[in-house]
């Protein structure tokens, strides 16, 4: 006789508290494996061998569309486990081990501390943090920061995104830099590594607190973020501000087709499937 016939899981055994601390412990191990087996470091291709425009956009579309999905992915990991936790959060009653562990990690891990003055409070501010770019704003930051794929800074520092460092021998030090800067282009030592900077900085950053408060606005609606939309939110990632701002809009607009088709052909993925339909 099969003893397993009514054993709902392992999990449903334990009381409450343990069983909220083992979906904490699987989480966490799951984070550990991806971090022994995380894929190896993808090369930038020499996007200057594409002499044909739409030729050059679609490989350099083709090769950083997995990449921006896989890390979205990771952050969708996380969200959704906060999620899981967030009910049990209280000023009132302290979380279960392995639950304040988990929350210790992700409010580092997104510059904040938990449980800080008020559980509560951290817990909106990491629900507004902990959550994906569309992949469509992703690529054409990318693209438009980097002269899609070409840059000195893309080339040789693996940096989309124009991202500063201000250590010396930090990155590459601008040709151009003005007379008294300190700053250089931050170099990466992967393009995967750039792109988890440049989700991280949205995430985190002061200036991009208006992009995180469209997002968590988009959430309450119902909708999956769209990128148009967050562009709004990238008024301080420029000099350019508002003129920026309509570039990103104008190039989304421009390639829409482009990405959806690039996005598209990879079905099953949460986040492509989300924002295919509507960059």
């Amino acid at each position: 006789m099969n003893q397993r016939t009514d054993d709902k899981g392992w999990l449903n055994r334990l009381s409450p508290q343990w069983a909220g601390e083992g979906a904490a412990i699987l989480a966490m191990a799951a984070v550990a494996l991806w971090t022994v087996f995380r894929p190896a470091p993808e090369v930038l291709p020499d996007f200057t061998d594409f002499e044909r425009v739409e030729v050059r956009k679609e490989a350099f579309f083709d090769f950083l569309a997995p990449i921006v999905t896989t890390e979205n992915e990771r952050v969708l990991e996380q969200r959704r486990e906060l999620l899981a936790i967030a009910p049990q959060v209280s000023d009132e009653e302290p979380l279960p081990l392995f639950d304040r562990y988990f929350m210790r990690r992700l409010a580092a891990e997104y510059e904040l501390a938990w449980p800080g003055e008020s559980r509560e409070e951290t817990l909106a501010l990491l629900e507004r943090r902990v959550d994906i770019v569309p992949e469509a704003l992703a690529l054409v930051q990318a693209a438009k920061e980097s002269g899609w794929g070409r840059s000195r800074f893309a080339r040789q520092g693996n940096n989309l995104f124009g991202h500063w460092c201000y250590a010396r021998g930090c990155g590459l030090v601008p040709s151009r830099r003005d007379t008294g800067a300190a700053h250089e282009v931050a170099a990466f030592d992967s393009v995967r590594q750039s792109v988890r900077r440049y989700i991280h900085n949205l995430n985190t950053h002061d200036s991009y607190l208006p992009l995180r408060r469209i997002r968590a606005a988009e959430r309450e609606a119902g909708v999956e973020p769209r990128a148009l939309s967050l562009a709004d939110g990238l008024i301080r990632y420029s000099e350019r501000r508002e003129a920026y701002v309509e570039e990103i809009k104008q190039i989304i607009r421009a390639n829409r087709a482009l990405i959806s088709e690039v996005i598209g052909e990879r079905p099953g993925t949460a986040v492509a499937s989300a924002s295919a339909g509507e960059p």
